[in-house]
């Protein structure tokens, strides 16, 4: 797909889409820059949120869809790798602010939401800052979004309890995010990661050419979609449960369902999710590059595939000790990075295989729901009235 002319994917109507996976890399180099030149607002921002109340912040990480998996990936790194004697990292969706905010809020702590968004006009999103505002005694906004001209945006403008960080090369124009979902993720990692700023550049860097690696192999990861297959099921530890979900989503998004699809942790998937595996099902397992929790990533691989019930198993990981012996999409030659970082270029993996997933069944990735019922930005959703 990366080798075709920009005619040709127009005809199989994937141009956009294989346009912003391809410039990932680049974007994650200017989400550091964007991080760089927002890091006075940002220190200050964090020093009132820390100045509302005693005791640690609460740092809600909130979004729907894959806005809502950025901070499922972001936030179980950040809970060692950020400042966990100040801030309390917690991924809730905005769809259960809004539809139960006395079930995931509380009202005492001191509060910092975060807010991702692409287009920062999903009705979820605005609600999510009116609901919290009413509920929450103490409370500031941090959004995260890439349409300057969103509401999210555009709202909070004059805010003083917010602070609106845009990364608007990342505002996917194809149906399904990629990049956003990306540079999201990294930008918040990026805000609340205690490594010094030099060595973020340096993991940004390797992430950004690990990305390039991914384009230049695409062959590889097109020979995992030889075959009949028609299941697909992505697994990971810690961050990378929240990118396997990702992942699966992009398979049901760009396919319009035709393809099924499931996600799990690699300890979790065993204790019955795993009946969903069978000679048809193509089976990705993330592997972590911490040595303790790569082993639980090695142990389900060998299951799975010692079990012969899939068509194939495939770990994406490092060649950390002790790699998966099978067959693997695996990044030679580097040093391990930290899982907030490799989320990056293991995602790229993922949605390459939906990309040509979606071709295979005969879809269009830039346009893949015929019927427009389902749409990028959601439609229908009725926001009820919310009293504190």
């Amino acid at each position: 797909m990366f080798e075709k002319t920009v005619e040709d994917l127009r005809a199989l109507g994937a141009d956009i889409t294989t346009a912003e996976i391809k410039q990932q890399p680049d974007l994650w180099e200017d989400t550091f820059q964007i991080y760089t030149d927002n890091k006075a607002a940002i220190e200050t921002f964090l020093a009132d949120a820390r100045a509302m109340g005693e005791g640690r912040v609460s740092v809600i990480f909130t979004g729907a869809g894959t806005s809502d998996y950025v901070g499922d990936t972001a936030a179980p790194y950040l809970r060692h790798a950020g400042d966990t004697d100040l801030y309390d990292f917690k991924p809730i969706a905005t769809t259960d602010i809004v539809s139960a905010p006395r079930d995931f809020l509380r009202a005492e702590d001191p509060t910092i939401l975060v807010s991702f968004a692409r287009s920062g006009n999903s009705p979820e999103s605005l609600a999510a800052v009116d609901v919290a505002r009413k509920y929450v005694k103490n409370i500031k906004f941090l959004n995260i979004t890439c349409a300057p001209e969103g509401k999210l945006a555009v709202e909070s403008a004059d805010d003083p309890d917010a602070l609106t960080l845009l990364i608007p090369r990342a505002n996917d124009k194809g149906f399904a995010m990629t990049g956003s979902y990306s540079c999201m993720t990294l930008l918040s990692t990026l805000i609340f990661d205690t490594a010094s700023d030099e060595q973020k550049l340096a993991w940004v860097r390797q992430a950004a050419e690990m990305g390039r690696e991914v384009v230049a192999r695409e062959d590889e990861v097109a020979a995992y979609l030889s075959g009949d297959f028609n299941r697909v099921t992505y697994l990971g530890s810690g961050s990378f449960v929240g990118l396997a979900q990702e992942s699966q989503l992009k398979i049901l998004e760009l396919a319009h369902g035709l393809v099924a699809t499931s996600w799990d942790s690699s300890m979790g998937y065993r204790h019955g999710p795993k009946s969903f595996v069978d000679d048809k099902t193509l089976v990705f397992v993330f592997m972590n590059n911490d040595p303790y929790t790569r082993l639980y990533d090695l142990d389900i691989l060998n299951e799975i595939d010692g079990d012969k019930i899939a068509r194939k198993t495939i770990a994406v990981q490092q060649d950390a000790d002790p790699a998966f012996a099978g067959e693997s999409f695996t990044f030679a030659g580097r040093a391990p990075l930290p899982e907030g970082y490799l989320a990056l270029p293991f995602v790229m993996v993922a949605q390459v295989v939906s990309l040509l997933n979606s071709v295979r069944v005969g879809n269009t990735p830039d346009t893949p729901s015929p019927t427009g019922t389902v749409n990028r930005v959601v439609k229908g959703v009725t926001i009820h009235p919310f009293e504190a």
